[in-house]
């Protein structure tokens, strides 16, 4: 077999030979079948989808000595010559070589001759958009009144370059990308006729890399036999294309999980020692991510949605459940917005060192608490098959997953898909309304009543942590009269709270504190709960705590740090996450490293940009700190 060839050796002769295109097939071999031929065609699609093929095989079956006739019989000397490109009455043009208003007149001149030979003159203009304006307005009136038995096929891969006068003169034919089964099945049948072995494998690669073109399909086609020595091997078209195995994705996936920015990065030496097409890596990598999703959401009914073999499907199974279902979809939509960048920038390997180190820190980067709802309990392992890694979170500090919906049974409405964005911070964020502590101790003593029209943003309820409503609907009081919070106030959460816990039984007796009561203990326990706890140990970065006789004394760095701690799901989680610890009764105060408060906005700024979490997210996002002020809690 001449590889060189091939596109031209297995050139669809017949409508039925041509892969896809149904509807612009049964047009257009009805339309030969009843004689019924309209003077102007435009075909217009991406490269390799058959318009050139499509047309001449409509030409054949208009002047084929049977015709009228669905199919041409390429046996008669009619078909023959066309076939060859030798029959007078076809006349194919190169619309990038004669795209001038002299051919265009020449043309005209050369229809009004009756067919030579056969029962239609058919001209067929090839990349017909490369015709100047000129050109297309010369041949206005001869599209819409051609001589009898003539007709017009012209094909184009930018129709918009068109003039609206001549599309609306043709019959308009727009054909679609080939899907990658059926790319694959017309490569099957290909190598069938050829009687070359192959790896079923091998042909979804080149039909995806093809991206619904035939001929570009065709191409990778002929590379690959020439490579494979008499046979198509899967690893040999991934060698020679340059595209990532699925061992490399595994390895990548298990980086992300266990947040190994070590391991991340070695997978990506791997790749661009290899040569990898980073393109193809990314749209790979993109797929992975679909398919994780869909896999989180419906379990083994979206099996037959993935383009994979059945055991590829089963360890992307044994993947999805072991990452929370907010990090899978975050990290498909950053890896989807990353591609354009990646493929843009000067650097391309630091682009994309910087996407998949940010997919393995986005538990870190964002509160997957806040996307994707409380963190579920983690599901049992079960082995993995083809090829997946042991199941469990590496190291232990991998996302926890949530229990996979059963198919067939009704399961409560998951949570909003999240959208990928930074979380609520002092960098660039707005001061969003948040819901205080139930009572606040000011240096005069005095407890600070709310205005009327001051309601929790946040949904907490009354009982819960939140300013307390005056009694029985008195008037608040004046403006002035009580003093506005300031970010060294303390703020104590007391028996009223209305946070219950699994071991609060309305009162301390009979409870049995976990650990010895101090803070460093307290720490420990959290550690060991990470995953299982509502409040993430992160939170606690930079916090400095102290117990003594009932009461527990957070000191936070800044009023960022505390005011995530004094109210909102995150207070509330911490409470009662306080209360399992030391006790139902346990109340709770939260201040402000002294001195904070009193500095100046740069020196605030200047001072948070210290943080380990803000500087993440200033490399993460390209961002800024503008401004650093209290929240407002009225």
């Amino acid at each position: 077999m001449s590889i060189s060839s091939l596109t031209a050796k297995h050139r669809p002769q017949t409508f039925a030979e041509v892969a896809g295109q149904q509807a612009v097939k049964t047009i257009l071999s009805r339309a030969a079948a009843e004689d019924r031929v309209a003077p102007a065609y435009l075909f217009s699609g991406t490269r390799g989808v058959g318009k050139t093929t499509i047309a001449r095989i409509f030409a054949k079956a208009l002047n084929c000595v049977e015709a009228p006739t669905a199919e041409p019989c390429n046996r008669c000397h009619r078909c023959k010559q066309a076939t060859a490109g030798v029959f007078p009455d076809v006349i194919e043009i190169d619309g990038a070589s004669h795209n001038k208003v002299d051919d265009a007149r020449s043309l005209k001149e050369d229809i009004g001759y009756a067919p030579l030979e056969g029962r239609y003159k058919v001209i067929i203009i090839d990349e017909a958009h490369m015709l100047t304006v000129q050109a297309f307005n010369a041949l206005l009136k001869t599209l819409e009144e051609p001589p009898a038995r003539v007709t017009f096929i012209m094909a184009t891969t930018e129709v918009r370059k068109f003039p609206a006068t001549i599309v609306s003169r043709c019959q308009h034919y727009v054909f679609q990308m080939l899907s990658q089964q059926e790319l694959s099945a017309h490569l099957a049948d290909i190598l069938a006729r050829e009687n070359v072995q192959y790896d079923p494998g091998a042909l979804e690669i080149i039909a995806k890399r093809g991206a619904g073109s035939v001929r570009d399909s065709m191409s990778l086609l002929g590379q690959a036999l020439a490579l494979g020595q008499g046979a198509l091997r899967e690893g040999d078209v991934r060698a020679f294309l340059g595209l990532a195995g699925q061992d490399v994705f595994f390895s990548l996936m298990q980086g992300i999980h266990d947040r190994d920015l070590v391991a991340v990065e070695q997978v990506l030496r791997g790749v661009l020692d290899q040569g990898l097409d980073l393109g193809f890596f990314l749209r790979e990598l993109a797929s992975c991510w679909r398919n994780m999703f869909l896999l989180r959401q419906a379990g083994e009914s979206a099996m037959q949605l993935l383009n994979v073999s059945e055991n590829d499907a089963r360890s992307w199974l044994d993947w999805a459940e072991r990452f929370h279902p907010g990090q899978i979809h975050a990290s498909w939509q950053m890896t989807l917005e990353g591609q354009r960048r990646v493929m843009s920038s000067m650097e391309p390997a630091m682009a994309l060192e910087l996407l998949l180190l940010n997919l393995a820190s986005l538990p870190d980067l964002l509160d997957l608490e806040s996307l994707g709802g409380a963190r579920p309990a983690s599901p049992p392992s079960r082995p993995g098959t083809g090829g997946a890694p042991p199941a469990g979170p590496g190291g232990g500090r991998g996302m926890p997953a949530a229990s996979r919906p059963v198919p067939g049974r009704s399961a409560a409405p998951a949570a909003a898909a999240p959208q990928y964005a930074p979380p609520r911070s002092a960098v660039n964020a707005p001061n969003p309304a948040q819901a205080a502590p139930a009572q606040a101790s000011y240096p005069n003593g005095r407890e600070r009543r709310p205005q009327a029209a001051a309601q929790p943003a946040s949904g907490v309820a009354e009982s819960g942590p939140g300013w307390q409503s005056p009694p029985g609907g008195q008037e608040p009081p004046p403006p002035g009269d009580d003093p506005e919070p300031g970010p060294g106030d303390d703020f104590t959460y007391g028996s009223d709270a209305g946070v219950s816990s699994d071991a609060d039984s309305g009162s301390g007796a009979g409870f049995s504190a976990p650990g010895p009561q101090d803070w460093q203990s307290f720490l420990g326990y959290l550690r060991e709960k990470n995953g299982e706890s509502e409040f993430s140990y992160a939170n606690l970065r930079g916090v400095r705590g102290d117990y003594r006789e009932g009461l527990l004394t957070l000191v936070c760095p800044n009023d960022f740090v505390s005011g995530r701690l004094r109210g909102g799901s995150s207070g509330l989680a911490f409470l009662k996450t306080a209360r399992e610890y030391f006790g139902p009764d346990v109340e709770l105060r939260v201040r402000v490293e002294e001195g904070f408060g009193a500095l100046t906005n740069q020196q605030r700024v200047q001072e948070i940009e210290k943080h380990p979490a803000v500087q993440r997210v200033k490399n993460a996002f390209d961002a800024s700190v503008k401004d650093v002020s209290p929240r407002d809690r009225a």
